[in-house]
C-alpha cells in the first residue's frame, strides 16, 4: 500500500545534481521565451490593428477593407471628373488595379486581370464580355502610351467595373 510518504517522493522527487540544474534551465527558458512572445505582442502594431480591425467590423457590421475600397473608388471617381485626359486614363488604370486586388482577395486564380476573368464562371459576372473589353482597353492604356481614350469611354468603362465590383459586393 502506498504511503503519503511514497507518493510524495513519486510526485516530487528530490532534486540534486543535474536534474536541479536542468530544471532550472527550461524554467528560465520557458519564461524567457513567454517574456519576448510578450514583448513582441506590445511592441508591434499587428496586434493592435487586428485588435482594432475586428471592433470597428463588429461595431459597422462591415468588413475593414472595405471602408479603404470606397476611399479608393472616391478617388477614382474624382480623376474621372477632370478634363486631363491623363487623369481619367488613370482613372480606368487604377479602377482595373482595384478590381484585380479585389478578385485575388477572394481567392480568384491568375497572374492578372484578364487571366483571372478567363478563369471565372459565366454566373459571377452578368456582362462578362464587357469586362473583358474594359480589361483590354487597360491592356492598351499601359502597353501602348499612344493609345487615345475620350471621356466618355473612360466612363462607360469605369460604370463596368462598379458594376463588376458591385456584383462582387466590395461596395
Amino acid at each position: 500500500m502506498l504511503t503519503q510518504a511514497k507518493i510524495n517522493a513519486i510526485l516530487f522527487p528530490p532534486m540534486v545534481g543535474w536534474l536541479l540544474a536542468a530544471k532550472i534551465f527550461f524554467i528560465l527558458v520557458s519564461a524567457s521565451i513567454i517574456i519576448f512572445i510578450i514583448y513582441v505582442w506590445v511592441t508591434t502594431p499587428w496586434l493592435k490593428r487586428l485588435i482594432i480591425w475586428d471592433w470597428m467590423e463588429f461595431f459597422t457590421f462591415r468588413p475593414y477593407i472595405i471602408k479603404r475600397i470606397d476611399k479608393n473608388w472616391m478617388k477614382i471617381l474624382q480623376r474621372l471628373e477632370s478634363e486631363l485626359e491623363t487623369e481619367y486614363k488613370l482613372s480606368v488604370i487604377e479602377a482595373d488595379l482595384l478590381l484585380n486586388d479585389v478578385m485575388k482577395r477572394l481567392g480568384y486564380e491568375g497572374k492578372n486581370l484578364s487571366e483571372k476573368l478567363e478563369r471565372v464562371k459565366p454566373e459571377v459576372f452578368k456582362e462578362l464580355q464587357l469586362l473583358k473589353e474594359a480589361d483590354q482597353i487597360y491592356q492598351n492604356l499601359v502597353y501602348d502610351t499612344s493609345y487615345h481614350l475620350t471621356q466618355s469611354d473612360a466612363k462607360r468603362i469605369i460604370a463596368e467595373f462598379e458594376r463588376a465590383l458591385t456584383e462582387l459586393d466590395a461596395f
